[in-house]
């Protein structure tokens, strides 16, 4: 049985109109899912009968089972289990400008970057959009609190699963429905150059955050594997397109890996490499595990690098620390899980 929250608005007319019903439930339906937050079609009051008897029939009204939940200072971890047992995990940071919650697009990732957790376990398959629905609807109830931002940049490379996670931005970011503006929503890709040439025609105005890591090729084969698939130029210009068709500032990720890619001299690559582009670059200090060797780089190289930038005219922001507590690298709730 379908679940309803994988359901745009226009599926819902789709349905209604093919079953010789009028395309207006649709709304009234989303309203209730969404606005009302009901648990089961009965608690439907403006709506027939017999809708709600063939609803039942043919979708279900499904959510996830919490199997974990970490707190820290500003910060909720959740580890989920899937109806096949799979595993995923979302976490819901609040800041000064609201609640964000970071969700995951797949089961693992095969992307391969050498840094993140969430790519030591290989990808299972893919989330269906309902599965990402369903993890922001879950925060809110388990929290009582209004989302305002959602990043895809949990386990998964979102581009790698395009078709849900376009649905799934379809779904929240309808008026009738959970109503999350374009704006308020990013998507984090390592660097799918055909993928961010489609999304440059995506027609809402959401955000673009480019993981890269690295000022050069060099390094970024070293620590990415997409690199040596889509390197820097292709990267880059496919960059600029996207910027030249939409008109919208990138994001460029940028985490912060000691003796790594945290020198004074990556800096200015860095800037040189950037010069141009509308963009800002968010310099992350590194979440360590327990399985990777990667060591994060001290605050003093941090606030150096973040200076040189600056010296060379690169917005730069220093993200804050979150959930270092709560196992908040991505994927490694899931991996502690699977391996105790």
């Amino acid at each position: 049985m379908e679940n309803i929250y994988g359901l745009t608005q226009q599926n819902l007319e789709k349905y209604f109109v093919d079953n010789g019903d009028k395309k207006f439930k649709a709304t009234q339906v989303y309203e209730w899912l969404y606005k009302k937050r009901i648990h089961d079609f009965s608690e439907m009051r403006n709506v027939s009968k017999s809708t709600i008897e063939n609803l039942s029939k043919v979708f279900a009204i499904k959510k996830l089972e919490i199997i974990d939940k970490r707190e820290d200072v500003d910060v909720v971890k959740y580890l989920f289990r899937l109806e096949d047992n799979n595993k995923i995990e979302a976490v819901l940071m609040n800041h000064d400008y609201g609640n964000s919650i970071c969700i995951s697009t797949q089961v693992g990732c095969n992307m391969g970057c050498h840094f993140c957790e969430s790519g030591r376990l290989k990808k299972v398959r893919n989330l269906e959009a309902y599965e990402m629905v369903v993890q922001l609807l879950q925060v809110e109830e388990d929290l009582n609190i209004r989302i305002s931002h959602v990043v895809l940049m949990g386990i998964g490379e979102p581009f790698d699963n395009y078709d849900n996670v376009i649905k799934f931005l379809e779904i929240i970011n309808n008026n009738k429905g959970i109503d999350i503006g374009s704006r308020h929503i990013t998507i984090s890709t390592c660097g799918l150059v055909p993928k961010i040439e489609q999304f440059a025609d995506y027609d809402k105005q959401v955000n673009l955050a480019i993981s890269l890591h690295a000022p050069n090729n060099e390094i970024r084969n070293q620590i990415m594997e997409i690199n040596k698939a889509y390197p820097l130029e292709k990267l880059i210009l496919a960059i600029k397109k996207y910027i030249a068709k939409t008109n919208r500032r990138v994001t460029f990720e940028y985490i912060m890996l000691k003796d790594i890619n945290d020198s004074r001299a990556c800096a200015k690559e860095l800037s040189e490499l950037l010069r141009g582009i509308n963009c800002y670059v968010n310099l992350i200090p590194y979440n360590e595990t327990s399985h990777i060797e990667f060591k994060k780089s001290s605050k003093d190289t941090i606030l150096e690098f973040y200076d040189e930038l600056k010296k060379n005219q690169v917005n730069v922001t220093i993200r804050r620390e979150f959930g270092s507590k709560v196992n908040a690298a991505c994927g490694q709730l899931r991996s502690n899980y699977k391996e105790d």
